[in-house]
């Protein structure tokens, strides 16, 4: 193979894809009959500091023209499968003037596809682009052509234009040209009457031009039109819609040797270029998140432009013969890759550098075996980082102590609390302990008066003069029952010390009025997020898990609309959910609903410290009747593609759930067959109060589940299902598995986080202090009634009068006496023996508490 001298540059995914053409050498005498399409794959070696070719491919064409051209390439998106593959426009100029232009797509196997081609009687040489599709676009006698493998017919834009200065995708429009044409002045107006200044600024004017849609966008948007007589080549860094306008942020070079920076149609930024003659900008973001700007020139020049406050040319290359912007050294950002010019090589890659103006600097002339460390140094980092991993092991292992200590501290403090909800709610006077009797540090103040009484301490801190109990309501959800209460941000309340309990308003004395429940505390933002509190055996709860209800707009193109009447700001949502079976029992239930907080006092202006307060929120009435007749039912109804369910109905729902997330990597095409069976087989529609979660309305088991779609890419997404229970969700798998291609990989994203297990953590240590104490306990009161002492107790020392006692040597006597039954009686109590079936079945309850634990803290150090 004979290398022609024709070459063209592409960067993608990292690598470097050079293209060139070349003839078959034949025997001589014969006519060369075959025209390679070669391409090169070169990817940058970080221990060599030099690029080597990973790989190559070829494309054989019969050499009946008279020439064959690479016209431009380009990275695009294959319509087909969503993909961006690298794309190759070809010319071949035949006898009878008749030029063919074949658009070659280039997959990861090295194998070209010819996507289409078509014929004209003129060459392509004004405003060449290629975008998505494959789609091309070009200027030609001050008209807009293009073709696309959809279509495969040459179409003509209904536009006169002098030229085109970007071509890309813009949110809400698809894709985009901005083009300068001859401005267009009002009929009204005689052009005659226009000075010479006037004439020149608006001479001409800038317009966009929509592919698809063929509308036109006003060219204001982009840039005031007084520009439109410089401007040669523009880049659209960012744009979007925002209340229905189009905003956009880009940079545009002039034939005046400047750089300048437009925000929403305004100047915001100019700098002077160093060289003359700029043909094309592009932009790059380094690992220190800088924006450079690249500019090219006509000489074959290079110059970068920072905006650090103000626009700044930071470097500058001469005799560069291609700049590229790719992930070239695997860091996670983007560098340049400048290809200089070099006669007295052949090779392409000979002399280059690699830099982002920062940290990364590779360059061809540079010799880097003095950055390679001795063996010495790297068993010295070696033990530097065991020792390291050492210390944070030990810190590790000094958190779980500490956590162990405090859960039976919180045990305790628990257990006392309850114990005074249950005085408050039978009217009985509860006594505080002292830090002293329970071996604490007083959570309360210690007092000498005589203690009072709990219930006219709560009396005093109930009456809140702020109104902050919005609403009170009740849901039947299958056989739960959710209670909710809606506050208010009237005062300030944690989080975390804000609980419900329900406590039954009859006297049953066979049953505790404490009802068992657990707590969800939910928090509403127009983002609609929440905070969910895990189950928990007696109330009020120490601990809270978050669930995650935060996702990005990933259904907003098909449910563009948005309810803005609703104001869901500053309200915070406390929610019980319990089983509604045992209550049932009772045909008629009145509960009575008790809010737990910490009310914090304001002093000057600041918080200041905080004390618990018990308020009555009020009482819910519950019958096997209204029941029956669906009063509190759940009522999910769809309204044109919303669903049409309140906000109480929303949380019932996400509340009695179980959550499940899965990860969907698709590698060959984009996922989006996801959204698809979403809002067809499974016949979902977003809620109207809440547009990130839909609910699904299909007949059947998996009527009733809520999904979140987040696309991070499009190539990955995370499902999340809300569903009541196993069934339901290996039912919706198994129907998503039918509609995936079988490339996707779908992987259960386990509750692995560092909060998460830290969380289990706690509640598997709280339960190992639990079943401690609770085996302690029964050992000790089975002692306490089978236990018989070897002697008569006698009077306690305290009993009688120390002082008297040691007056005399008989007293003495007497005292050491008393003193050493009391020591035998202790030693007696302590000394006890316990059932060995009934110690190895202790034994055993503890071992696996022990080892739920330990594989937890396992799953910590490993995250």
């Amino acid at each position: 193979m004979l290398l022609g001298e024709q070459e063209q540059f592409l960067s993608y995914n990292g690598e470097v894809l050079i293209f060139h053409l070349s003839k078959t050498k034949h025997v001589e005498g014969a006519a060369d009959k075959t025209m390679n399409l070669c391409v090169r794959r070169m990817a940058f070696n970080r221990d060599t500091k030099l690029f080597v070719q990973k790989s190559s491919g070829v494309f054989s064409m019969r050499a009946s023209h008279l020439k064959t051209e690479i016209i431009c390439c380009s990275c695009t998106t294959d319509s087909r499968t969503g993909i961006i593959l690298p794309c190759v426009l070809m010319k071949k100029k035949k006898r009878n003037n008749v030029v063919k232009y074949l658009l070659l797509l280039l997959h990861s196997s090295n194998q070209f596809e010819q996507s289409f081609h078509f014929k004209l009687d003129y060459e392509l040489k004004e405003d060449i682009r290629l975008f998505t599709g494959p789609s091309v676009l070009w200027r030609h006698a001050n008209k807009l052509f293009y073709i696309s493998s959809d279509t495969c017919t040459v179409q003509s834009a209904p536009v006169q234009l002098s030229s085109v200065v970007w071509t890309g995708e813009i949110e809400d429009e698809g894709t985009v040209v901005l083009g300068i044409r001859t401005a267009c002045l009002p009929e009204s107006e005689d052009e005659d009457e226009f000075s010479i200044s006037d004439r020149a600024i608006w001479g001409t004017e800038f317009f966009g031009y929509t592919v698809e849609t063929q509308k036109m966008l006003t060219g204001t948007c982009f840039m005031p039109h007084a520009y439109s007589r410089v401007v040669s080549s523009v880049y659209v860094c960012k744009n979007g819609m925002l209340k229905k306008q189009l905003r956009i942020s880009l940079v545009a070079v002039t034939h005046k040797n400047q750089l300048l920076w437009f925000q929403d149609g305004l100047p915001k930024g100019v700098c002077e270029l160093p060289y003359e003659k700029p043909c094309s900008v592009k932009t790059a973001v380094t690992s220190s998140n800088d924006l450079l700007f690249i500019v090219s020139f006509a000489s074959g020049n290079i110059c970068v432009v920072q905006r650090r406050g103000s626009l700044q040319v930071a470097s500058k290359w001469q005799k560069v013969k291609s700049v590229l912007v790719d992930d070239f050294v695997g860091s996670g950002s983007e560098q340049l890759l400048l290809l200089f010019k070099d006669d007295s090589s052949t090779d392409a890659l000979s002399t280059f550098q690699i830099t982002d103006l920062g940290e990364v600097n590779y360059a061809s002339d540079i010799n880097y075996k003095h950055d390679v460390p001795a063996a010495e140094e790297l068993q010295e980092n070696s033990l530097l980082t065991v020792q390291a991993l050492e210390t944070r092991l030990q810190a590790g292992c000094t958190s779980v102590r500490e956590l162990q200590q405090h859960l039976r501290l919180k045990k305790r403090v628990i257990l006392e609390s309850w114990r005074a909800l249950m005085d408050l709610v039978e009217g009985r006077t509860h006594v505080l302990p002292t830090a002293k009797e329970e071996g604490l540090v007083s959570l309360w103040d210690d007092v000498e008066n005589p203690p009072h009484s709990l219930s006219k301490e709560t009396s005093s801190a109930s009456p809140v003069p702020e109104r902050f109990i919005e609403k009170l309501w009740q849901r039947v959800v299958g056989d739960s029952l959710v209670v909710g209460v809606k506050l208010t941000e009237s005062f300030y309340l944690s989080l975390s010390d804000v609980s419900l309990s329900l406590v039954m308003d009859q006297d049953f004395s066979s049953i505790s009025p404490i009802i068992k429940c657990r707590n969800k505390i939910i928090k509403l933002n127009k983002a609609f997020s929440a905070l969910a509190v895990s189950s928990y055996q007696i109330e009020p709860p120490p601990k809270k898990m978050k669930l995650d209800l935060h996702s990005k707009k990933d259904l907003k193109k098909e449910f563009p609309k948005r309810c803005s009447s609703v104001q869901l700001d500053g309200a915070k949502t406390v929610i019980a959910v319990t089983s509604l079976s045992p209550l049932l029992a009772f045909h008629r239930v009145c509960c009575i609903v008790l809010l737990h907080a910490k009310k914090q006092k304001r002093r000057h202006g600041s918080l200041q410290e905080s004390k618990r307060i018990a308020v009555l929120c009020g009482k819910i009435l519950l019958t096997l009747e209204d029941i029956s007749n669906g009063k509190y039912s759940v009522k999910m109804l769809r309204d044109n593609r919303y669903c049409t369910g309140s906000m109480e109905d929303i949380l019932a729902v996400l509340a009695v759930s179980v959550r499940f997330s899965f990860q969907i990597v698709s590698s060959d095409c984009t996922l989006t067959p996801v959204n698809s069976w979403l809002l067809g087989e499974m016949e979902c529609t977003p809620f109207k109060e809440c547009h990130d979660n839909i609910f699904c309305h299909k007949a059947g088991n998996v009527y009733g589940t809520v999904f979140k779609w987040t696309l991070k890419n499009p190539f990955e997404g995370v499902l999340t299902l809300f569903c009541r229970n196993l069934t339901v969700l290996f039912q919706c798998l198994h129907s998503l598995t039918r509609v995936l291609p079988p490339s996707c990989d779908v992987k259960l994203l386990r509750s692995g986080s560092r909060g998460v297990l830290t969380e289990q953590l706690a509640l598997a240590l709280e339960k190992e202090m639990l079943m401690l104490r609770t085996f302690f306990f029964s050992k000790e009161s089975k002692a306490e009634n089978s236990l018989t002492w070897g002697n008569e107790p006698s009077k306690k020392i305290s009993d009688a009068p120390v002082a008297s006692l040691l007056d005399s040597e008989e007293g003495l006597q007497q005292f050491r006496k008393k003193l050493q039954n009391e020591r035998e009686e202790s030693v007696l109590s302590m000394n006890q023996t316990m059932n060995g079936a009934l110690y190895q079945e202790i034994a055993l309850k503890i071992a696996e508490a022990q080892l739920s634990s330990d594989m937890i803290v396992w799953r910590l150090s490993k995250s």
